[in-house]
């Protein structure tokens, strides 16, 4: 069969076989499928769509087009956590020191921003001497000894995935949802931990902007985890709004910081709690309910944060700064954005929160971008908030003053108010399982 025949098959609505999907995935990643034959498929997947039994396929072709991580050594303990991107999600820096706190085995590989989402691995950096890159025998030492250890994603992972991903970005086919889980899923089981926690954001702020798409997402990824043997649950969490109160590198270590020290933060803490139980949840075979109390003890007793630091230190990093969060430097500038309205703040577009906070130099658009780890926002005012005429809104922090008045007004422009408080939103819609993980 060609790939031309490829190509009309899926264009018919057929059901594409796992042989027909290989010989796709690997033409592409070796340079014997061009880019309009691949952006074809992929427009034709993104038409009609794929069965669960054609995602599981690309995403093991996918997963298995480059190197994996054998975790084998560390006996069923191994979870990973995985977020389909936000504004303001430090969730990693709580959640996974919790668990290695709790008897879990973290072994995370994490990427780095891009567009109005953070990506963990920049928060990481912001703090000076922590080391995104080891070899994988240090990476795995570190894992035994701490209980957890993060790093920059390695190359040689699912080149296939990057390869398509690329594509997909300038095709207009990223938003397809057997694609999105077939990304994310060819990642987890590359890197193979036992247990996957998958945090699938909705909202404003997120990929997935209805609970019914949110769902579908969580659903797709749960049955592919299954499939491969993986320990599955996904999270419905809310992204109407920021998660926390501060968006930006080092101001996001800083704020994780203070949750670690038992400060409960709105919305953040109750999201940590969630991830992390589920996280022990499927690792300890335990109830949600006693996994959750093992957590939220974690949390108010301080071994979370006393895991945080050795991990922080195993990695190179400099604990005084976790220790003494006020050694950060600080941006050159501050300004405070004030409201120009009185009333109940009833929607945030929080995609456009996290674009301006990538302006201030938060966030980059291509991969090769510099980013000012001091650079930021932190909120005054969220969702559901009454705001007089006057008040600040938020404060913006950066390096470079340029344009900070445009900027002001961008997030200006992104809130809407009411006279009436809006209806409370929910921080966990709901959470998917697989059978295992019940």
């Amino acid at each position: 069969m060609t790939v031309c025949d490829i190509i009309r098959k899926k264009r018919d609505g057929f059901e594409l076989s796992e042989e027909e999907i290989f010989t796709f995935v690997n033409g592409y990643t070796g340079s014997v499928i061009p880019d309009y034959q691949a952006s074809a498929l992929l427009m034709a997947i993104y038409f009609n769509g794929m069965s669960d039994r054609e995602t599981a396929a690309l995403t093991k072709a996918m997963a298995y087009s480059g190197d994996t991580v054998d975790l084998s050594a560390f006996s069923g303990l191994t979870v990973d956590k995985h977020s389909t991107g936000g504004v303001g999600d430090k969730t990693t820096l709580v959640v996974a020191p919790v668990a290695a706190a709790l008897g879990c085995k973290v072994a995370k590989m994490s990427g780095r921003g891009l567009g109005f989402t953070g990506g963990t691995v920049d928060k990481l950096s912001s703090i000076p001497g922590y080391r995104t890159t080891m070899d994988v025998s240090e990476f795995l030492s570190i894992v035994d000894r701490v209980g957890m250890a993060v790093v920059g994603q390695s190359e040689r992972l699912t080149p296939a995935d990057k390869a398509l991903y690329a594509l997909r970005d300038v095709t207009a086919t990223v938003s397809s949802i057997p694609l999105i889980a077939s990304s994310i899923m060819s990642k987890k089981i590359a890197t193979g931990s036992d247990s996957v926690v998958l945090d699938v954001k909705v909202g404003s702020g997120a990929f997935m902007k209805s609970i019914r798409d949110a769902e579908k997402l969580a659903e797709k990824m749960v049955n592919i985890g299954t499939a491969h043997g993986i320990n599955t649950s996904a999270v419905i969490t809310d992204m109407n709004r920021p998660l926390g109160y501060s968006i930006g590198n080092n101001l996001e270590v800083i704020e994780a910081i203070k949750i670690l020290r038992g400060e409960k933060i709105p919305g953040l803490y109750e999201e940590c709690v969630s991830l992390a139980a589920n996280m022990v949840m499927l690792v300890k075979k335990c109830t949600y309910v006693a996994a959750e109390k093992s957590v939220t003890e974690a949390l108010s007793t301080g071994k979370a944060y006393d895991k945080f630091k050795e991990w922080i230190s195993a990695q190179g990093g400099d604990i005084s700064y976790i220790e003494d969060t006020g050694k950060f430097k600080p941006a050159k500038y501050s300004v405070d954005v004030i409201s120009e309205e009185t009333g109940y703040i009833c929607r945030m577009d929080t995609e456009k929160i996290g674009i301006c906070a990538g302006l201030l130099g938060a966030g980059r658009k291509t991969v090769n971008d510099s980013i000012d780890y001091s650079a930021g926002i932190v909120l005054a005012k969220k969702y559901g908030d009454r705001v007089n005429r006057g008040e600040p809104l938020c404060t913006l922090y950066t390096n470079n003053e340029d344009g900070i008045g445009d900027i002001a007004d961008r997030y200006r422009a992104a809130l809407d108010f009411s006279a009436d408080a809006p209806e409370t939103l929910p921080t966990v819609y709901r959470t998917v399982h697989n059978q295992e993980s019940i």
